[in-house]
């Protein structure tokens, strides 16, 4: 029985060095391509803005929503990109993350035919290989937070779209549950890749923006 105990706690050892070299792997390979100060980023076309809930599930504000919007909006007033890509999941007929990124930026000044709603953002990997394989982009601004940045440009690097990051916040703490969240989807990310080739859920007609 005890050696069956060490046996597994050195594979929860093994895996857990495992996950964190994964993710130093992600953060160093793209770290140099997030921006934080709006005057440093790289002027580009189009912005790909990746979607959150509007809400918490308490029901009140959801503070990245808020600031992913208002980074977004101020790129564009500052000439820095022309065209927002809002990209999020909208599974069901009561959750439309595009639409409620579509209504917050046009709040901000960001007219509506400067926006193009993709509807199946349903995770990360689907809301950058779209931009590139539906949208025809190959050089895009991700708009997210800091923690966020990292996985997005690495999976932007694998399907070989050129892209920076602008982070709409300042590289926050992030509560516990979310940073391990992060720690393992970065993890999960490699394996999606390079292990299991995975495709975005729904791809479709290509679009011109």
């Amino acid at each position: 029985m005890l050696r069956f105990i060490k046996v597994i706690g050195v594979l929860i050892v093994l895996v857990g060095v495992l996950i964190l070299g994964l993710n130093f792997w992600i953060v160093s390979s793209t770290q140099e391509r997030i921006y934080y100060n709006i005057n440093d980023v790289p002027p580009k076309r189009v912005a790909l803005l990746l979607g959150t809930s509007k809400r918490t599930v308490e029901g009140g504000t959801n503070k990245y929503f808020a600031e992913r919007m208002k980074a977004a909006a101020d790129l564009y007033h500052r000439g820095v990109i022309e065209h927002i890509i809002v990209s999020g999941d909208n599974e069901t007929v009561y959750y439309n993350e595009p639409r409620d990124m579509l209504n917050a930026l046009k709040e901000l000044g960001v007219p509506e035919g400067s926006i193009t709603l993709d509807y199946a953002g349903f995770r990360t990997l689907d809301s950058v290989v779209r931009a590139k394989k539906v949208f025809g982009q190959d050089d895009v601004i991700i708009i997210t937070q800091d923690f966020h940045c990292y996985r997005a440009l690495f999976i932007a690097d694998h399907h070989e779209l050129n892209a920076v990051a602008f982070s709409a916040d300042n590289k926050d703490q992030l509560p516990f549950n979310l940073a391990l969240r992060e720690t393992l989807a970065r993890a999960k990310a490699v394996f999606d890749l390079y292990l299991f080739d995975q495709k975005p859920r729904f791809l479709g007609e290509q679009e011109e923006l």
